[in-house]
């Protein structure tokens, strides 16, 4: 069973096996139906598409983040749709950092599916290895559907509400509960925010970039990305840990990263800086 990451040439050697489905999650924020295109043009063989905002958020609310949690019955309807039952191993993609792949990660391990991966490298690593594509529009042929059988574990996000407890209990500052940020410095820092109507962070939160758990396009080995994560955990367990991001999205990258190096029980705060905004009561903190 894989159940954090996979190397292409892992998942070369069981295509096409019946109890494997591959799902195709290249997305980009500022160009939507980008990633649906080129699946339109090449995927790896057999692969299914999943659409961010479609397939893989629920609807957005005046006091949700951009890509709130899909509801968990629709949610197992489309696993199903795509062929994934209790026995699939899963194996998600996208065009490489796996910053959208490993949200379709969380949100089955949230249903209580843990076989599944992330391609590590995504597609562009695929490529580099010269192995098998398939080209044109996708056929009707696939998985064919099933019925997913799966309920959402509570215990593995974490709402508003109770960032605002851990802030004005003192839990945030005196490191009981560590909110970690996924988005790059400069946004935490609120200095150039692009995607989101106010700048900064929640206070007391700290600030991991997601992209820092990369290197050449492939997450660190696991010893490095525990001692990554030790830093900010400086000596709490990893259940200690929530992490965000704008809206929820590469949070999941920080949340894999931690599973991959063995540090298990970090929580979602799925509604992210984007949900914390919605309310200008909420405090808001930058960097000098």
């Amino acid at each position: 069973m894989f159940d954090t990451l996979i190397a292409p040439s892992q998942l070369a050697a069981h295509l096409g096996e019946p109890d494997w489905v591959v799902i195709d999650c290249r997305f980009e924020l500022e160009r939507p139906r980008w990633g649906e295109e080129e699946y339109s043009r090449a995927r790896i063989p057999r692969a299914r598409y999943a659409h961010l905002d479609r397939n893989l958020s629920g609807a957005v609310s005046a006091a949700t983040g951009r890509h709130p949690l899909p509801p968990p019955e629709r949610l197992a309807e489309q696993f199903g749709r795509w062929g994934i039952g209790a026995h699939s191993q899963v194996v998600a993609y996208d065009q490489g950092p796996g910053a959208y792949a490993s949200r379709l990660w969380w949100l089955l391990r949230w249903l209580n599916h843990r076989q599944v991966a992330v391609l590590d490298g995504g597609l562009a690593a695929w490529r580099a290895e010269r192995l098998p594509m398939e080209q044109g529009p996708a056929s009707a042929a696939g998985d064919p559907p099933t019925r997913f059988e799966g309920r959402p574990n509570e215990g593995m996000t974490a709402g508003t509400a109770e960032i605002e407890h851990a802030i004005d209990s003192g839990e945030l500052s005196r490191g009981r509960c560590v909110l970690v940020d996924a988005r790059a410095a400069d946004r935490f820092a609120g200095r150039n925010e692009t995607l989101d109507p106010v700048a900064g962070h929640v206070p007391g939160a700290c600030n991991l970039p997601f992209a820092d758990n990369l290197t050449e396009g492939r997450f660190l080995p696991a010893e490095r990305l525990r001692e990554r994560f030790a830093r900010v955990l400086a000596g709490q367990p990893a259940e200690a840990l929530v992490c965000m991001c704008g809206s929820g999205v590469t949070a999941c990258h920080n949340l894999l990263a931690l599973e991959a190096a063995g540090l298990r029980g970090a929580r979602l705060y799925a509604g992210s800086w984007s949900e914390w905004i919605r309310d200008p009561r909420r405090p808001v903190a930058r960097d000098s």
